[in-house]
């Protein structure tokens, strides 16, 4: 009998500030069947790797170096390509979640408790 290839539920570029965490959290939605890449080091680095993979969603860990997600989230919400794209914003503090809201446009936020729900909706 043929082997069956699962259908992906999309493609998510994940940024998180640290290594264990990105790879934990990049394999948790590999296994819910989404294709995902990650960057845990330097911002810029995965901007121009999100332009190549093209995602259908962002996700951004704001628990570590918020700053940085915000900051990327701001830059590549002015990037045509993704000024519709889903931007997830996960964990952080109220004040994390503030600047966020200040400096990007169309930010969602869940919790990483509520992550694979709000993926849902964006499942292709």
């Amino acid at each position: 009998m043929p082997a069956t290839k699962s259908k992906s539920k999309g493609k998510i570029f994940l940024f998180h500030w640290e290594k264990a965490g990105a790879t934990a959290r990049a394999a948790e939605l590999a296994s819910d069947g989404w294709h995902v890449e990650m960057e845990y080091e330097e911002g810029s680095r995965g901007c121009k790797n999100l332009k190549a993979f093209a995602p259908e969603i962002v996700v951004f860990d704001i628990a570590e170096k918020a700053v940085h997600s915000r900051e990327c989230g701001r830059a590549l919400r002015n990037v045509k390509n993704f000024r519709e794209t889903p931007f997830i914003f996960v964990d952080g503090s109220a004040g994390d979640v503030s600047k966020v809201t200040e400096k990007v446009a169309a930010p969602i936020f869940t919790t990483s408790a509520g992550l694979k729900k709000t993926l849902s909706k964006y499942a292709a």
